[in-house]
């Protein structure tokens, strides 16, 4: 890892580190407060899929974060710039509330299959139908991988185990748009004028946050919320940078030890 320099950004994860659904983590409102205090850039990373980014920063909003729609950069956006990018036409197994991003994306004869968190979709008929676009040659592109993520009921399968189906079945290796990959987060802080070693994440996955963040050159900040489980920090290499419990505590530790 290349040398630390004086930290000029803060990523923020969003489900499981800031809220669940409809709650707030406790603290969290007032931490943020704290830290637009501080002279540092923040932005927020989330691998959401279930809803658009129009529809994340009206929850936000309700459950009053002091937040901008601007600074929340999503798996979705990653992955329709991939799109654009490559002039691909996809089938899209995502969540009805994700759709409006991808809006103007051309849907017609799909060459490609691209995949988020879509329960409605997860069922034998439409997967094999996606099994067989890729054995076509379409490619695979998963917005993300996670394996699970917290909902109020408990835990909950995340993509990851869906797309892993696709990959093993096909005999493929998707590309992966979301966190934990490098050139999402340098994406994200691209706009902020801030290179790796002057950031920091927080975020309650010790893979896809933290790990994921860490191998980009930032320091990582685990918080033991959301889907955070006993023993987490123990599974990436190198260890986090700080393991803490909750965003609160996290902010705390940056303006008194980073700043």
């Amino acid at each position: 890892m290349a040398a630390r320099r004086a930290l000029k950004a803060v990523l923020v994860d969003l489900s499981g580190t800031l809220h669940i659904e409809d709650s707030a983590i406790p603290g969290a409102q007032e931490a943020l407060k704290r830290l637009r205090s501080a002279p540092v850039a923040v932005k927020f990373v989330t691998n959401t899929t279930k809803e658009c980014k129009r529809t994340l920063f009206e929850r936000l909003k309700k459950l009053e974060f002091d937040i901008a729609e601007d600074e929340i950069f999503t798996s979705l956006t990653a992955a329709r710039n991939l799109l654009e990018h490559k002039q691909l036409r996809p089938v899209l197994l995502v969540e009805e509330g994700a759709l409006e991003d991808f809006q103007g994306i051309d849907t017609s004869d799909p060459n490609a299959v691209v995949i988020g968190l879509a329960p409605e979709h997860f069922n034998y008929q439409t997967m094999n139908s996606a099994f067989r676009l890729i054995l076509d040659g379409a490619p695979l592109i998963a917005i993300h991988k996670a394996r699970y993520y917290k909902r109020k009921d408990g835990l909950a399968l995340g993509p990851g185990p869906f797309v892993t189906g696709l990959e093993y079945a096909a005999d493929t290796k998707a590309t992966v748009v979301g966190k934990p990959e490098k050139t999402f987060f340098l994406e994200a802080l691209r706009d902020l004028g801030c290179s790796p070693e002057e950031a920091v994440m927080i975020g309650d996955d010790a893979r896809d946050d933290v790990g994921g963040a860490q191998n980009a050159g930032m320091l990582g900040i685990l918080v033991r919320t959301g889907k955070y489980r006993q023993g987490d920090e123990g599974k990436i290499n190198p260890l986090p940078y700080l393991t803490c419990d909750g965003f609160p505590q996290a902010v705390e530790h940056i303006i008194e030890n980073l700043l």
